[in-house]
């Protein structure tokens, strides 16, 4: 009985939101690359280029939402050089993606050494606060639980349904479906699938590094290294579990949000005496790793996901 009232408390949907929102952000910028037919495998490493960005940013003066911004911008520049290498050169996605992974991640810590070379231990900033929504926020245990968030969870919701939106009822989603699925097709219409796939992998990147963000400036006040610790890698199976769709990406991300939050609190309970906390630990992975399976077998991939593509070329 304990396990089931965890279900029924306002508390622990409120974390399953807020643990859900840096993973909504990173799985949607990881969605509008695959859409266009890239795999971008740099996720991890442009997640963690975002967190400190978007701290240290703040850090220096500046405002939370200019925080946000720099960090989108570091995003995008990993983006673009991801683009640039595996588009117009059609270098390996995989290769590239880990190699970008590599890169950001480590010039991260050699950018926070830099800066702060004599500080053990980080420094905090002042993060996002949860701001109520007025009425709505006082409705009965949804309230709570929706409504209590920080602005930032507020804009992954948001950006959920703007990029449906434009994915499915926009010429510019349609173009950049096509990319992912027929490019021949869309360089036959005089576009170019280079520019389509270029961008739609720096405005995904610019996503990712904004969930790194949310750790640093909503989730947290500080960076710490492997604050990450792994979600970006979540991120491209949840991209797979949601079909390619923003709305099942993001049931996804809250799917999973609710096994990591489900484990905190079992271990609680007199359950949590019974087991080493390590089968808590590996519950929302082998949770969602049963839940993909299950999902994946319905799902329909890219048609040109990982095919290069050069114009006059059959």
């Amino acid at each position: 009985m304990e396990v089931l009232e965890i279900f029924f408390t306002a508390s622990f949907w409120a974390a399953v939101i807020r643990i859900s929102t840096p993973l909504i952000f990173a799985t949607l910028g990881e969605l509008i690359c695959e859409k266009a037919g890239v795999l971008n495998l740099g996720i991890e490493g442009i997640m963690v280029a975002g967190a400190f960005a978007g701290w240290m940013a703040v850090y220096s003066g500046t405002g939370l939402w200019v925080g946000i911004c720099v960090a989108m911008l570091v995003g995008m520049l990993f983006g673009f050089l991801h683009s640039l290498l595996t588009v117009p050169f059609g270098l390996s996605q995989h290769v590239v993606g880990l190699g970008i992974t590599l890169l950001a991640t480590s010039s991260t810590y050699y950018a926070y050494r830099l800066a702060l070379p004599e500080v053990t231990s980080p420094p905090k900033i002042d993060a996002f606060q949860p701001y109520d929504i007025p009425i709505l926020s006082e409705i009965p245990f949804i309230g709570p639980a929706l409504f209590s968030q920080t602005p930032f969870t507020y804009l992954a919701f948001g950006l959920v349904l703007i990029t449906s939106v434009v994915l499915y009822r926009t010429p510019l989603g349609l173009a950049v479906r096509a990319a992912g699925d027929n490019p021949a097709a869309v360089a036959a219409q005089g576009l170019s699938v280079t520019k389509i796939r270029m961008a739609a992998v720096i405005i995904g990147s610019g996503f990712m590094a904004m969930g790194g963000a949310f750790l640093t400036m909503s989730a947290f006040d500080s960076f710490f290294f492997e604050m990450v610790n792994g979600r970006g890698w979540i991120c491209i199976a949840l991209v797979v579990f949601g079909s390619w769709r923003p709305g099942k990406a993001l049931l996804g991300a809250v799917l999973f949000a609710a096994f990591d939050a489900l484990q905190i609190r079992v271990q609680q309970t007199s359950l949590g005496s019974l087991m080493p906390y390590q089968v808590f630990l590996m519950m929302p992975y082998l949770l969602s790793i049963l839940a993909l399976i299950v999902m994946s077998r319905r799902a329909e991939v890219p048609a040109a996901l990982m095919v290069p593509f050069n114009k006059g070329e059959r």
